[in-house]
């Protein structure tokens, strides 16, 4: 059974979408605007609910978990968040995967929680030393919540044009429209320092004990390749690179019965 519930974490409301019985799994969305948990991770949830008990949180921010009051967001929040609501939750033990943005988290909360963590997939991830933000994620984060601007930022996400249909531009612009107010404060230009805030230090990288999947699109342009993920297999201590051939940004929407199987033979490994 899935549900879509608000959890109170540390006195602010966050929006969860849950389902699925077994070991828990953490998914963290990225930052596109429009983002949401269940946007991101809905089929994710149903691939792998009869494996795994899911939790795929609206971060702060985003859809409709708001900004703590006096915070503007940023990567010690979204982890200390999530931290803090599998603690509510009750999960003493769980996997995180984490896509884009998400991934940078995963990686933070592995590095911050080294006996809760068993398992982290970052998906095209942010979070490498010294990567730099690239024009498309610029791009990204300054779409407008229009109908043409969110054409225009699943176009850069996507590698497959075919996949940004009306129905999804029509979806994705309703979102942003509903986040505009939200989002404007996570991201304003320059965007150089938000990109900087999303990456983790040497040291950070190697207090991460959990094994790591690694998920990537060849053709990602918003996180390259050899930017993003290529740099990580020095700096973590256990882990493992798949990399996806006609892929862009969004692995989970261009090959999600892969990406699906990737995760679920992952997630069995003790």
């Amino acid at each position: 059974m899935t549900e879509v519930r608000t959890v109170a974490v540390d006195g602010s409301p966050v929006q969860v979408l849950e389902g699925g019985r077994g070991p828990a799994v953490l998914l963290l969305h990225g930052s596109g605007p429009g983002t949401t948990g269940s946007g991101a991770w809905a089929a994710t949830v149903d691939a792998l609910s009869a494996s795994c008990h899911l939790v795929a949180p609206d971060q702060a921010g985003f859809g409709r978990t708001p900004l703590p009051p006096g915070s503007r967001g940023g990567l010690r929040l979204w982890t200390e968040q999530a931290a803090a609501l599998m603690d509510a939750l009750g999960h003493r033990s769980y996997a995180v995967v984490g896509h884009s943005m998400g991934g940078a988290v995963a990686l933070a909360l592995a590095a911050a929680r080294p006996e809760q963590v068993t398992h982290v997939v970052p998906v095209s991830t942010m979070g490498a030393p010294g990567a730099p933000l690239s024009p498309e994620l610029d791009a990204v984060w300054a779409a407008p919540a229009t109908e043409d601007g969110a054409r225009d930022m699943l176009s850069r996400l996507l590698l497959d044009h075919s996949l940004v249909t009306e129905t999804a531009v029509a979806a994705r612009a309703a979102a942003m429209r509903a986040g505009e107010a939200a989002f404007a404060a996570l991201f304003p230009p320059p965007r150089q320092r938000w990109a900087a805030d999303l990456t983790l230090s040497e040291q950070a990288l190697a207090a991460v004990r959990a094994p790591v999947l690694l998920v990537h699109g060849a053709q990602d342009r918003v996180t390259p390749l050899r930017a993003a993920a290529l740099p990580l297999l020095d700096q973590l201590a256990d882990v493992r690179l798949h990399v996806l051939g006609r892929c862009g940004h969004s692995p989970v929407v261009e090959h999600p019965h892969d990406v699906h199987r990737l995760l679920a033979d992952f997630l069995r490994r003790a």
